[in-house]
């Protein structure tokens, strides 16, 4: 080892080898980086907490040192003892975590639950008084910790957004009106440039928001500061003046309060508090602290942010006599009167705000303005976020219902059957749609000119916080807000959905409505797994489809621009050249601060109708005055938060207003038209198709009446349809496919369609060489990857098929169906509930324990298609996989049909054996997996056991290339092959000496036997 390490230096410590601090070389790594000592490794992986070199990821391997009294075989006691011992530390460990699971998952839901009940349920103070009994009851444990896991997520959300929301408003700032002299110290802002400081004197007077009770307005002057604003500034400089000494003294303190603060206890503190401290998990009792404050903080937010709005609104509401205690509002009386109560709490600070101020009890004043701001943001957080997409959904629903052949009845009566579960399915409706509308208004604006969507708030600016417009902007203003949101929003529901079904209605009665339940016996669940695992990732993840969109979009508004002459408003101007780049640059920041002072007028937005003045060019002995017109409209996009930056100038031809209209009017036409495309197209496309597969549906009810009554029935129902056209229209509506088949396969037609015409259009301006170039890359691209497609296409086909029938034959089917009953299968539905099944199988296996698994799968997705290894996925994801599947489902059924009925021969019994072969070899497969498991932890129980009393050290091992490793077995399995030989000869001599002796000791008896003879 001295001789090979000669020279070489560690990579850690830079040091040579030591006769007792050998040098190894226990990775790939060579040069410079080769040897490490031991103890310097062995440090290394104590602070990195790895056990691999970070640069080669070679894992490094140890090799055992034991006592040389060690013997080959542990003595019986020291196993038992060692058995014992774990025996003792796994019960522990048990019943630690099982205190634990009991605390975090039975004690905190169970308190928060059943104080959140019995303080909305209390009819009388003596039940109040009872509520600790009643926590610990034993009735409906399992119902009310569910229950409460809601309601403790409810509390915690919550805490977390107040805590938010105050850092929201410690560095954002408030609003004008509140009070901040009692509020923390702002960061101050950096120095500004010599240039600029004559600029920010200026304009420092302006912002004085905080050296006065009320707010005031100083009007701006881009000219030359008045000598008030002079005085201010000087009084401003006095106040700072005389306060520098104070802040001396705080800053003396602090440096005094920094020299007697230890940082290692905050250290050792932040330390120690993790995750797993917090939890519980560590093994320490720690965490009862941690449960006893969430049981406290549960209990004063249910009752502060919950109990208290109710009580207030349900006094204010029984006052008014609208509240009858026999007759509760509506299904949610207590959400609806707690929102109430809110309501009236944000009234009343608004008025005692308002006392506070006059009275200037400014502390008074600035906490009840924060708490104000707290009350309006949960209120316009839960109008924002669930009201108004409620309305969406409900509005959604109402306006299709012609389309999907319900009525206002039948939403009723699913209301009132499950009221939550309705909310939820319309909420989420409605989310879905003010998403996609909030999409597509934001891919408007990457097509139409800076200015002419004012009316929508920019979500993609990154400036724009819908916190901080919820603190700073007025509660009316929101209000006007979501009122305009909502008639936009129904409006636009009207357009693309209620008005083309009416037309539809109109002029082809027979297409609507949809058939959403066929007479094929497919699950509506795997029609929902199919359309969400399958269709909407594989639609959605389409750039071409944004593509595309946009570039309709732009096709329109140049064909509209073009038929109304108002270019210059609708679409963007070209690029400025260089050189008038910054002249336009100044005009377009003036032309946003005008605009926004317009908007500021009018209480909403820009007013873009009218264009703004023209700048009057400046006097010729002053240069520097585009700079303060700049920094003037800088200030104004500042103060004016929800004004938009952006703006571009435009030509008002004649005529502009009636433009205007018709270019709303056009906008609606073209709106109906597409949503009248988009309904009628895909599917009518998708019934043409699937008439020749499944046939006519007036044909399959003339069938279906032949067999159900014969010739004479048949006759009976043509007669009926001849007299009662609507019900034999509803009949074959019910004999159609579904609709989410018809669908999907014509909007695939489609999309195949629309992309082979968008490539023919680039490929004909290019000429024919190019096009014959092309199709010979395609060609060679398609004929690369056509097998790994096709592999691909029938993992994914035959894995989710297997997996489903599989989990069908060994839970579903034994559960469900009575063993006097004969299953059914239904491969579809299997297939796709067998997708949902595989990426769940696949998402815990890429979030557990690392095997040979797990990383095929990581490398099959790190490669992709394009270098797409098909032996790698054949050999150790395919094969094995389909294999584990096909042996799962073929070795039972072999067994039930062709073994069992040799030794069986009642039909019952054998019936018995085929349902049941499926459980029960999973249980005896399990089951001996878990033997084997458990074999193997009693192995590393063992080594363990003996690591602990007869482990006195562990040496590194150097790393050896595989060729040299070869060889070296080799070597030891011929050296093995030689001593075996040699004991084999060896024994082979013993033996025949042993037959020579018997031999010589017959002869030597023969004498004897003669003279006894």
């Amino acid at each position: 080892m001295d001789d090979l390490s000669q020279g070489d230096i560690c990579r850690v410590c830079r040091c040579e080898a030591q006769p007792d601090r050998p040098l190894f070389y226990p990775c790939i790594c060579t040069g410079s980086i080769k040897y490490i000592h031991q103890d310097c490794l062995m440090q290394w992986m104590r602070y990195s907490h790895k056990e691999y070199c970070e640069l080669c990821g070679y894992r490094f391997s140890f090799q055992p040192i034991y006592a040389p009294d060690m013997p080959r075989v542990l003595p019986l006691k020291d196993v038992l003892v060692g058995l014992m011992s774990a025996v003792l530390e796994g019960a522990r460990c048990w019943l630690h975590y099982s205190l634990v699971g009991m605390a975090w998952f039975g004690v905190v839901p169970l308190s928060a639950y059943r104080t959140y009940r019995y303080l909305f349920r209390a009819s009388s103070f003596d039940m109040i008084l009872t509520l600790p009994f009643d926590i610990f009851s034993m009735e409906n444990l399992a119902s009310d910790a569910f229950r409460g896991c809601f309601v403790v997520t409810c509390t915690l959300l919550s805490f977390i957004g107040l805590v938010w929301l105050r850092e929201q408003i410690l560095h954002g700032g408030g609003p004008d009106w509140l009070d901040r002299d009692d509020a923390p110290l702002q960061p101050a802002a950096p120095a500004p440039a010599p240039a600029q400081a004559a600029e920010a004197v200026a304009a420092e007077p302006q912002d004085d928001n905080n050296n006065g009770d009320a707010p005031q307005d100083v009007p701006m002057d881009n000219e030359a500061p008045a000598p008030a604003d002079n005085e201010a500034a000087q009084d401003a400089a006095a106040q700072e003046a005389a306060a520098a000494p104070a802040v001396a003294a705080a800053a003396v303190d602090a440096d005094a309060d920094e020299q007697n603060w230890n940082p290692m206890e905050w250290d050792r503190a932040a330390e120690e508090l993790t995750w797993e401290r917090l939890l519980g998990l560590d093994g320490s009792l720690v965490f009862l602290e941690h449960v006893f404050w969430i049981i406290s903080l549960n209990t004063m937010f249910i009752f502060t942010f919950a109990f208290c709005p109710y009580c207030v609104g349900n006094f204010i509401l029984s006052s008014m006599d609208l509240l009858q205690p026999e007759k509760p509002l509506l299904h949610f009386h207590g959400l609806i009167t707690t929102l109430f109560g809110y309501c009236c709490i944000g009234l009343t600070l608004v008025v005692l705000h308002f006392f506070a101020r006059v009275f200037r009890l400014r502390r008074v004043c600035w906490f009840i303005g924060l708490c104000y701001i707290v009350v309006k943001v949960s209120l316009l957080s839960v109008v924002e976020i669930g009201v108004l997409p409620l309305i969406c959904g409900w509005w959604l629903d109402i306006c299709s219902l012609p389309l999907l052949d319900a009525s206002l009845k039948d939403r009723k009566a699913s209301f009132k059957a499950a009221p939550g579960t309705s909310l939820f399915v319309h909420w989420m409706f409605g989310m879905v749609y003010v998403y996609y509308f909030a999409a597509f208004i934001s891919l408007l604006r990457e097509v139409l000119r800076p200015g002419v969507l004012w009316i929508f708030r920019n979500v993609n600016d990154p400036d724009f916080s819908p916190i901080q417009e919820m603190i700073h902007v007025p509660i009316v203003r929101h209000i006007r807000r979501l009122v305009a949101s909502a008639m936009i929003f129904g409006f636009a529901v009207l357009l693309m959905l209620w008005l083309p079904i009416r037309i539809l209605q109109f002029a082809w009665p027979n297409f609507l409505p949809y058939a959403l339940s066929g007479d094929a016996e497919v699950n509506d669940l795997s029609l929902q797994l199919l359309l969400l695992q399958v269709v909407l990732p594989g639609f959605f993840e389409q750039i071409q489809t944004r593509i595309w969109l946009k570039g309709l979009l732009r096709i329109w508004c140049t064909a509209v621009a073009w038929l109304l002459g108002i270019r210059s408003y609708l679409l963007p101007a070209p690029e400025p050249e260089n050189n008038t780049a910054a002249e336009e640059e100044g005009v377009d920041v003036a032309a946003a601060a005008e605009n926004a002072n317009e908007g500021d007028a009018e209480g909403e937005g820009i007013a873009a109708a009218a264009p703004p003045p023209p700048l009057p060019p400046p006097p010729p002995p002053v240069e520097p005055l585009p700079a303060p017109r700049n920094l003037a409209a800088a200030h104004q996009a500042i103060m004016q938060r929800d004004a938009p930056v952006g703006f571009q100038p435009y030509d008002k031809p004649s005529l502009f207003a009636i433009r205007l209209c018709a270019l709303l009017l056009l906008m609606c036409l073209s709106i109906v038209c597409a949503a009248m495309l988009t309904l009628t197209v895909p599917v009518y496309i998708g019934r043409r198709l699937m008439l020749l597969w499944t046939g006519n549906p007036a044909d399959k009810a003339a069938a279906g009446a032949a067999v159900a009554g014969g010739a004479g029935a048949a006759g009976v129902a043509g007669n009926l349809a001849a007299v009662d056209p609507e019900a034999a229209r509803k009949n074959e509506r019910l004999l159609r496919s579904h609709e989410l088949y018809t669908a999907e396969i014509g909007g695939y037609l489609c999309w195949i369609i629309f992309r082979g015409i968008a490539v023919v259009a680039t490929l004909l301006p290019q000429g024919r060489a190019a096009i014959i170039t092309k199709l010979k890359d395609w060609a060679r691209v398609a004929l690369r990857y056509a097998l790994p497609v096709l592999t691909l296409l029938g993992i994914f086909v035959l894995v989710p098929l297997l997996f489903g029938l599989l989990l069908e034959l060994v839970v579903v089917i034994p559960l469900r169906v009575p063993l006097r009953k004969t299953p059914i299968h239904f491969l579809w539905q299997d297939w796709a509930l067998g997708v949902l099944y595989s990426k769940i199988a696949i998402a815990m296996t890429l979030m557990g324990p690392d095997w040979h698994l797990k990383r095929a799968l990581e490398r099959a997705y790190v490669d992709g298609l394009r270098d797409f290894d098909l032996k790698f996925v054949m050999r150790d994801l395919a094969v094995p996989i389909v294999t584990t599947f096909g042996l799962a489902l073929a070795a039972p059924y072999v067994l039930a049909h062709m073994v069992f009925p040799i030794f069986i021969a009642d039909a019952y019994g054998r019936h018995v054996v085929a349902r049941m072969v499926y459980p029960v070899s999973f249980i005896v497969v399990g089951s001996i997996c878990f033997v084997l498991f458990q074999i193997k932890q009693l192995k590393k129980l063992y080594l363990s056991i003996k690591a602990d009393k007869y482990l006195v050290g562990q040496r590194l091992v150097n790393y050896e290339h595989r060729k040299k490793q070869q060889q070296q077995q080799q070597q030891q399995q011929a050296e093995e092959e030689e001593q075996q030989r040699a004991a084999r000869e060896l024994k082979e001599h013993q033996d025949r000496e042993r037959d020579r002796e018997r031999e010589r000791e017959e002869l030597a008896r023969e004498p004897e036997l003669e003279q006894l003879l």
